[in-house]
Parts: C-alpha cells; sequence; structure tokens
C-alpha cells in the first residue's frame, strides 16, 4: 500500500518516470495473491469483511428473534460461499489497483528485486528471466511476514497469510498468540460457530491499554477458550488428518487446524540490503532509517518494513506520499507519527489513540497525570 501510494504521489508531484514491482512469494502453505499488498489480500480487507460476517451470524442467532424476526434465525454457515465471494471481491480490488497504475503513469512489474549497487537493481520475473534496472533512488515498501512457528510439526500451522484463502472451513481451530492479529481472527472464526481456543504466553494484546485489554479478554470467553501461560511445543499429523498438539504444560488436544499469529518479520532477506550497505535490525529485519530515509542516501522505506513504523495501512500509504511530495514536489513536511488512531475488529471492537495510560505514566509520571473512566451499555445490547 505504502509502495502505490508513493508511486502515484511521485508522479504527481513530478517525477519524470516511476515503476513499482511487485511479486507475492506463496506463504509456505503456498498460497499466494494479487497486486495490493497484504491490507487488500490478506489483511485489514478480508479480516473485516469476515469479521462483518461474525457480526451478522451473531445478530441473527441472538436478535432475531426478539425483534420479530422468527425465521430468520434458522440456516448454517457456508464458509465456502464466504471465501468465494470475498476473494472475488479481492481480485475486483487487484484490478482495480493495476488500472490505477496505468491511468497514474506508472509501470508496473511483476518480478522481484534484489539490489546490485544502490542504483541498480535485479529484477526476476516469474519464469526466472533476470533483467537490470538502474534508478537514481528506490523505495522499499515490502511489508512484513509472519513469524514461523518454531517448534517440532510447525509447518503444520498456517498463518493469516492463508486463513482467508482456505478452501474449506478451518473447523475447530487453535490461533496461537495474542496479538490483535490472533484475536481477530479467533473472534470472527468463533462468531461463524467454529470451535475456537487461543493458547496465551503472557498478556493479551501488549502494547494498548491493559485494562481495555483485559475487557477485550473477558468479553471473548464468553464463546472462545482459552489455554493461558502456554506455547505449542509439538505439532504432529493424526490418522484422522487432524493436528495434535502438545503445549508446554504437557497437555494436548486436537484441532482441524492450527493459525500461528505470533509477530511479523520485514520481508527484507532477498533483497540484498548487505550489498549496498543499508542498516536493518538484524532481529526482525527492519530498515533503520531517519525521515524515511536509509543508511544508503538513496534507498528509502516506508511502512512495516521500516523499523519503528506503526504496522498500519493508513500510515504506510501516508507515508509514502509525504516522501512522494519531500522528493518531488518541493515539499519540507515530515510524516508524523504520533497520536495515530488505531482500531482492532476483536469480537468487541476497540478503538484507541494517544497514550495508554501505562505509557503515560511512564511518560509524565503518576503523579502528573489525570484518569477519567466511563462505562454505558449500547441500546442495541
Amino acid at each position: 500500500s505504502g509502495g502505490l501510494a508513493a508511486s502515484k504521489a511521485a508522479v504527481a508531484a513530478g517525477a519524470s518516470k516511476v515503476a513499482v514491482l511487485d511479486y507475492v512469494k506463496a506463504s509456505p502453505a503456498g498460497t499466494s495473491w494479487g497486486l495490493g499488498g497484504t491490507c487488500v489480500n490478506v489483511g485489514c480487507i478480508p479480516k473485516k469483511l469476515m469479521h462483518n460476517a461474525a457480526l451478522i451470524s451473531e445478530g441473527i442467532h441472538a436478535d432475531t428473534a426478539a425483534f420479530g424476526l422468527k425465521d430468520a434465525a434458522a440456516g448454517t454457515h457456508s464458509w465456502e460461499d464466504m471465501r468465494t465471494n470475498i476473494q472475488q471481491y479481492i481480485r475486483g480490488l487487484n484490478f482495480k489497483y493495476r488500472v490505477n497504475l496505468r491511468e497514474n503513469d506508472v509501470s508496473y512489474l511483476n518480478k522481484l528485486a534484489k539490489f546490485k549497487d544502490n542504483h541498480t537493481i535485479l529484477a526476476t520475473n516469474k519464469k526466472g528471466v533476470v533483467e537490470e534496472i538502474t534508478a537514481a533512488r528506490f523505495l522499499v515498501a515490502v511489508g512484513g511476514r509472519p513469524t514461523a512457528l518454531d517448534c517440532e510439526g510447525g509447518e503444520l500451522a498456517i498463518s493469516s497469510d492463508d486463513i482467508f484463502a482456505l478452501e474449506k472451513s478451518p473447523g475447530k481451530t487453535l490461533c496461537v498468540g495474542a496479538s490483535y492479529i490472533s484475536l481477530e481472527c479467533a473472534g470472527f472464526l468463533a462468531g461463524i460457530g467454529l470451535d475456537v481456543t487461543i493458547a496465551v504466553r503472557s498478556i493479551l494484546l501488549r502494547g494498548f491499554d491493559r485494562e481495555c485489554a483485559d475487557l477485550i479478554g473477558d468479553y471473548m470467553k464468553s464463546n472462545i477458550k482459552f489455554r493461558k501461560e502456554v506455547v505449542p511445543k509439538k505439532l504432529e499429523k493424526t490418522n484422522d488428518d487432524e493436528i495434535l498438539v502438545t503445549f508446554s504444560d504437557d497437555t494436548q488436544e486436537t484441532f482441524n487446524t492450527v493459525l500461528v499469529a505470533i509477530g511479523r518479520s520485514a520481508d527484507t532477506k532477498s533483497l540484498g540490503l548487505d550489498t549496498v550497505g543499508v542498516k536493518f535490525n538484524e532481529k526482525n529485519g527492519k530498515i533503520i532509517t531517519k525521515f524515511e530515509q536509509s543508511s544508503c542516501p538513496n534507498i528509502y522505506a516506508v511502512g512495516d518494513v521500516m523499523e519503528g513504523c506503526p504496522e498500519l495501512t493508513p500510515v504506510a500509504i501516508q507515508a509514502g506520499t509525504v516522501l512522494a511530495e519531500r522528493l518531488f514536489g518541493g515539499s519540507s513536511k515530515p510524516m508524523d507519527y504520533k497520536n495515530i488512531c488505531t482500531t482492532v475488529f476483536t469480537p468487541i471492537e476497540y478503538g484507541t489513540v494517544g497514550y495508554s495510560e501505562e505509557e503515560a505514566k511512564e511518560e509524565f509520571g503518576e503523579d502528573n497525570i489525570e484518569v477519567y473512566h466511563k462505562t454505558f451499555k449500547p441500546l442495541e445490547w
């Protein structure tokens, strides 16, 4: 998303020649997708649509009879129909992105890039044909990929790169991790009627306000099971084509699907950053920048690939646009990464902006802040 936004903004600001290279490497489970980045294909868009499916399903079963719609509560959910319709919608967006690039005079190249030097990349197409492309500037906006489960049999687990394109219902599902991605996936799977368990190593929604995170956890306990302070230590296939999970406390349980959501790392391993002297975080692969500029002066980064950047699509889009306007439009305006609104689409939705209570205490001192609470129950409840 950040790269697409930056490319169009660059042309609008006066750049003479702009190209976008986009090449999707299939997930370990074999899932691939089209142009548009994480959000459109395996993130915000399918997540929000499946979240909406869960809200509709829960509303039908909980509320329709009380509102006089006595026959509406009958029926079951079809994963196949939902998946097909969502994937068709996404393919439509993929096509619109290609058209939009062409309309904005941006060249689209379905090729995988690797740096040869600071002004040259090696671009490889799906047939393995390599060509050299030179440019005055490069912007890296490759985003991130899910961190794999590091245990025996970990390859049996899928990730958020796979869940939205599954051909059949995931069935009884174990979600590993307490990140917002894990909780959101667990929420919509349970909302459409599946048996869901979440394995939590420590706390829910690390980095968010603790009181709000605990409220979300309490709400989700109504239809989701939690296994606290455990992680999987072994996954193995059973004769019934299920997955037997052995947890760190030596308990065991069988699931149809194991979905891992324990973090993400920047997709930079094959970029050849060492070749051009771009400094990056060895742990997560993220590029270290100052005002989006890397340690190699003509190479920039925006979005999830940038160290210290909130992993949010609107942030990447805005950062890419602001950077293009500085490079080509004469602007001196920097990107503002403070006070960014964030929404978590857990079954009870959570919106936040600014400091959490814990962060405010750490920043200003407990005696220097005032905390106000107000709770209410929506009319619809």
